[in-house]
């Protein structure tokens, strides 16, 4: 595939608001989990909460995408220049050239939890207020971005749970090439309510503590929320040496289960080979995976074996769902901002909570400072939707 750029990028999650906080936090090994006091839920379950997301006001015009998953997307796309980028973009191209691509798992469902114990005692009705299409309908979030921006070219939402967010790099890449548009804002967001919360809970894959990825006492995953926003644009001229750059995506459906992945991890392998084909690269030219780690028995074993049967043992990789908790249909957008970090910044991110890692991987446990040329990254998804991207620097 021709390398897209990736000329703008940022990240909002329980680490802090915007890529500062979460470069900070990686460099450290510092976890943003937390005890679960999330309103209205009483499990015993560590989270990666936003704080002040409900602080947040729309405006005035944009009201009817009011949801708590919507306003967690105002709060993302304001940090790190992202909004003046994509103006600057739109002079450059034109409302109608640039595409929003956005993966989300729950959208603004927990409007509709929050309106059905406020339906009307006598008919069940639900209160006048709610609105559907705005909040929980999952196009919301893209509806909401679209109109925030004033923004007229194709838009989409993925929902494949957690490979939603890097998806959308794959749908974006279509366009590009296709020549119907220019640029593309891609991500996702994904913010707490009490379907996932209780939900994982039901399938036993929470975690009593705060989620330990790859570590051989995983027992689940800590769930949390998260907006990651980067934007794309065709490659048109000479490049900067720092400029980082989508170089492959690589996308499988194994459909092997419902909810646990193949044994040997096939989906997700054939997802990493078909990134490397699209780059145009052997597998011992990634220098850092940042696996999809969920911290549940089956997904890291599944993974590891995938990984090994393709890498060897030697590549470094790790996941940062031990800082940041599993975002869910966010992850790949999160995970792909924090590809472009270790590319920036030269360092390969530490492992917060795992202590004992699975043997034979070049598991990474600390922050170290690293030579990164190219990373690849994995989010795989309920089903079987597997997605990989490589991310390198322009040199």
């Amino acid at each position: 595939m021709n390398p897209l750029l990736i000329s703008r990028y940022t990240a909002t999650s329980c680490l802090g608001r915007g890529i500062g906080p979460m470069r900070d936090a990686l460099v450290a090994g510092r976890s943003g989990l937390k005890p679960c006091d999330f309103d209205g839920v009483a499990l015993e379950t560590w989270v990666g909460e936003v704080a002040g997301a409900d602080d947040e006001t729309l405006p005035s015009h944009l009201r009817r995408f009011d949801c708590r998953n919507n306003r967690l997307a105002q709060i993302g796309f304001e940090q790190d220049g992202f909004s003046d980028a994509v103006r600057g973009a739109m002079g450059r191209y034109g409302a109608e050239r640039i595409g929003v691509f956005l993966g989300t798992s729950t959208a603004g469902i927990l409007e509709t939890e929050l309106a059905y114990q406020r339906r009307d005692p006598a008919n069940g009705a639900l209160p006048a207020g709610f609105n559907y299409a705005g909040s929980h309908n999952p196009f919301s979030v893209a509806a909401f971005v679209q109109a925030a921006f004033g923004l007229g070219g194709p838009a989409s939402v993925v929902s494949s749970a957690c490979s939603s967010s890097a998806k959308v790099f794959a749908s974006a890449r279509r366009m590009i090439e296709a020549g119907l548009i220019d640029a593309a804002i891609v991500g996702g967001v994904d913010s707490l309510c009490l379907t996932t919360l209780y939900g994982f809970a039901s399938l036993e894959l929470t975690s009593r503590q705060a989620c330990r990825p790859f570590d051989l006492r995983r027992d689940g995953i800590s769930i949390g929320e998260a907006a990651a926003f980067a934007l794309l644009e065709r490659v048109d001229g000479p490049l900067a040496d720092d400029a980082i750059l989508l170089l492959g995506v690589g996308e499988s459906s194994d459909a092997y289960h419902m909810s646990s992945p193949h044994p040997e991890g096939l989906g997700a392998r054939r997802a990493m080979e078909a990134a490397l084909a699209a780059a145009g690269l052997e597998s011992g030219d990634i220098d850092y995976i940042n696996l999809h780690g969920t911290a549940t028995p089956s997904n890291d074993s599944a993974e590891s074996r995938a990984v090994r049967a393709l890498f060897g043992a030697a590549t470094a990789c790790n996941s940062t769902k031990g800082a940041t908790g599993h975002t869910l249909g966010a992850a790949g957008g999160v995970e792909a901002v924090i590809a472009a970090l270790a590319l920036r910044d030269g360092f390969l991110p530490g492992s917060p909570n795992t202590r004992e890692p699975e043997p034979d991987m070049n598991y990474l446990l600390a922050s170290r400072p690293a030579r990164v040329r190219r990373v690849l990254s994995n989010s795989f998804g309920f089903g079987g939707t597997n997605c990989s991207l490589v991310i390198g620097r322009a040199q």
